[in-house]
């Protein structure tokens, strides 16, 4: 049987480079070398392009394809891990689409979709057993009368670009007068931001996807941050934050959560694999949906990672499935 051919697409434009960068790493060290050639194309602003022996060579986009040592390269499917635009709010996908080529993500509709936290939310606000806290969605072009946002939610509050990841952006406000540099920030991001009352409780983070056919739940993983919030700091600066998987949650809570990720998933029309963020909030232990993730985070200590190894799979193994799902469309 011959090798597929996997185009590993990592970078992108956002600040989330290096994570989708060592994302891609740990996928193409877990790809097994017998089934798959695999390549990783760089996408940045200026060019696409694929590193072979210091040279770099440029995607045709017209049928993107490389062509190495005078032989022309195509793709069987492309495994995207970029995080953020264009990876991961549906242009990327837009793209594939038209070149018919299969990829293991949502598709290009449910990927933008999902990229904007305000939309998600209104979606998935009447699926069962699952709540979503009190917002108001602002644009940069609107006047910001923080008097008005202070007296229609209740502080603290969390204060984030509508559409983006790794929290960059992020500011949690205690009173009105920490709000102007808050918006500030979060507009410096995104022309849309988001501003949500905070639910105090245990936080979480879990992957849902679909292996040969079949939808899984993961295990979860608790997040326990030293910071007062799970921001870019916390997710990626070593020792800030313990990760617990799986997280210590009773088996009819486990059962419920399911659930919820799995209407959550086909609401969404999801494909492949996703992560889900959500918060048991302290008092009622109730299910607060934060957001979804359509390309998780795949470095060696990311949750996915974290949660495949608890459910008993190999890493190879899992993305294996992954690849031949996005084969099938699935």
């Amino acid at each position: 049987m011959s090798k597929k051919n996997v185009a590993l697409l990592a970078g992108g434009y956002t600040g989330e480079y290096e994570v989708s960068i060592n994302s891609a790493k740990n996928i193409a060290a877990n790809l097994d070398a017998d089934v798959y050639n695999v390549y990783t194309l760089l996408i940045t602003r200026d060019r696409w392009f694929y590193q072979h022996e210091g040279q770099q060579v440029d995607v045709d986009k017209n049928d993107f394809s490389i062509t190495v040592n005078g032989s022309k390269i195509k793709f069987d499917t492309v495994f995207i891990t970029v995080h953020g635009t264009p990876g991961e709010d549906g242009k990327m996908q837009g793209y594939l689409d038209m070149m018919g080529l299969p990829y293991n993500t949502c598709d290009a509709t449910t990927s933008a979709i999902t990229m904007n936290k305000a939309y998600t939310k209104a979606l998935v606000s009447d699926v069962k057993h699952l709540n979503t806290a009190k917002s108001v969605k602002l644009f940069k072009t609107d006047m910001h009368d923080v008097s008005t946002i202070a007296s229609a939610l209740r502080f603290p509050l969390f204060v984030k670009p509508n559409n983006g990841g790794s929290s960059v952006g992020m500011s949690k406000v205690h009173n009105v007068a920490e709000l102007p540099a808050a918006l500030e920030k979060a507009f410096h991001e995104d022309s849309q931001i988001l501003v949500e009352e905070f639910i105090k409780g245990r936080e979480f983070s879990q992957g849902i996807a679909r292996l040969n056919g079949k939808l899984v739940v993961l295990p979860a993983t608790e997040i326990i941050s030293s910071k007062e919030f799970f921001d870019y700091e916390a997710k990626y600066t070593p020792g800030v934050t313990q990760e617990i998987t799986p997280a210590d949650i009773s088996t009819d809570k486990q059962d419920i959560i399911a659930g919820i990720l799995t209407d959550v998933y086909m609401r969404l029309n999801c494909r492949g694999m996703v992560r889900i963020d959500f918060i048991l909030q302290e008092e009622t232990n109730d299910f607060y949906f934060i957001e979804v993730n359509t390309t998780p985070g795949q470095s060696a200590n990311s949750l996915i990672p974290q949660q495949v190894r608890a459910a008993g799979m190999s890493v190879k193994e899992f993305y294996g499935m992954i690849v031949e799902g996005s084969s099938k469309g699935l």
